[in-house]
């Protein structure tokens, strides 16, 4: 099992949550059809938010200076020590104020919550080697035209994953014709042939098939044919609250544990 700890610097730190599957942009979607895209929820919950603690607007002239990018928080000081123009170009840099460590050869993918855009500004992807380092790092923006974005309060601006940084340099991708491998060529054909019957008929109007809304193999785990693809599918991931440690460690003493 993977540890990640994570060391608060000050009583200001953000609040670091459990990523959420939810987007307000998939529960608008028609009988909200996005979940049914089993790797867009996944992929939302895997990793941890680190929460805004104060709603702010950023504004950018353009211009390359520190001094083209502001930032004001909501109660309308300075946003100064959580998010600021650091290193101008329209980049608006957030401090994390946790020092994270990994377990050898895991680092921390650091990037905005997948699946979850913001219009004027895109989020900048870093991976960072967190089972050495004892600084810490920055979660960048970059505005994509000049303009003003808000960030709310409680509006996640980080997202980390602990990725094995080292176990792709192993990876030779190998590029064959499908037909090496007849069994895998047989079940795609086989899928091919039941997902063009299903969206014939369902564009023809079919009772059975307008009631049945949608194939659910990937969602099962399943394969067209019934049979299990994968014993450890997952379908739904809620991954764990980060915990108090010190805070529990304290009550365990005076428990007499």
């Amino acid at each position: 099992m993977t540890k990640l700890t994570c060391y608060r610097l000050g009583e200001d730190a953000p609040r670091l949550v459990a990523a959420r599957s939810e987007r307000a942009w998939m529960d608008a979607t028609m009988q909200r059809f996005a979940y049914r895209c089993l790797p867009l929820t996944i992929a939302n919950s895997m990793g941890w938010e680190l929460l805004a603690p104060v709603g702010l607007t950023a504004i950018w002239n353009g211009g390359p200076d520190l001094g083209d990018l502001t930032v004001v928080s909501d109660d309308g000081s300075s946003a100064e020590g959580f998010a600021q123009s650091h290193f101008g170009h329209g980049i608006l840099t957030f401090q994390t104020r946790y020092l994270f460590r990994t377990e050898p050869g895991t680092a921390l993918w650091v990037r905005g919550a997948p699946n979850l855009p913001k219009d004027g500004i895109a989020a900048l992807d870093g991976i960072v080697e967190t089972d050495w380092l004892s600084f810490t790092f920055t979660m960048n923006w970059m505005f994509t035209r000049p303009g003003e974005v808000r960030f709310e309060r409680e509006e996640p601006f980080c997202f980390i994953t602990p990725v094995g940084y080292q176990a792709l340099e192993g990876v030779v991708p190998e590029i064959l014709p499908v037909e090496a491998d007849p069994e895998l060529k047989a079940a795609y054909e086989a899928y091919r042939t039941a997902r063009l019957d299903f969206n014939k008929k369902l564009a023809a109007g079919d009772p059975e098939t307008v009631k049945t809304g949608w194939q659910k193999w990937y969602m099962r785990g399943q394969t067209p044919s019934g049979e299990t693809g994968n014993s450890r599918h997952v379908s739904k991931l809620r991954l764990a609250e980060p915990r108090n440690a010190a805070t529990d460690s304290g009550a365990a003493s005076e428990n007499g544990a």
